[in-house]
């Protein structure tokens, strides 16, 4: 089922913040909290020893269905990073035709920072930033 979510980054400090968040909602994880460490090595960006412990992806559902993602942001990644921008909306089509269509839609006239593309998580994934600087992640789990 389709869904959208909020995405949230942190500069180092994810584990944390979710660990606050979890106590205030009384949630729990939507699956396992997935580490830096656990993707494969990308040898035009070697991720230093010290990152490979910080947070990839954690989800908490909140209220009313609505689920809370969040990531850490590594030192490499940091320079556009600051608070108020540090929020992606997370859209979750159905369909690879909904999130290329999605996509193609909210990057006309914006900034594509990654293509859509398969991932080693088995997503279908892209984000943006759209022309009025509103931040997008597009993430199917359709196969292809």
């Amino acid at each position: 089922m389709a869904r959208t979510s909020t995405y949230l980054n942190f500069p180092a400090c994810t584990e944390e913040a979710f660990a606050f968040y979890k106590t205030v909602f009384q949630s729990d994880y939507i699956g396992p909290i997935h580490r830096f460490g656990e993707a494969p090595p990308n040898p035009e960006q070697p991720m230093a020893e010290s990152e490979k412990n910080l947070i990839m992806h954690v989800a908490l559902p909140i209220l009313g269905g609505h689920v809370l993602m969040g990531t850490d942001t590594p030192e490499a990644m940091r320079a556009g990073h600051k608070q108020g921008t540090n929020v992606y909306l997370n859209l979750e089509p159905d369909t690879r035709e909904e999130a290329e269509r999605l996509f193609n839609a909210l990057a006309d006239g914006g900034q594509i920072e990654m293509p859509l593309q398969d991932m080693f998580w088995g997503a279908y994934f892209g984000s943006l930033t759209d022309r009025f600087g509103v931040q997008w992640m597009v993430n199917c789990m359709t196969p292809a």
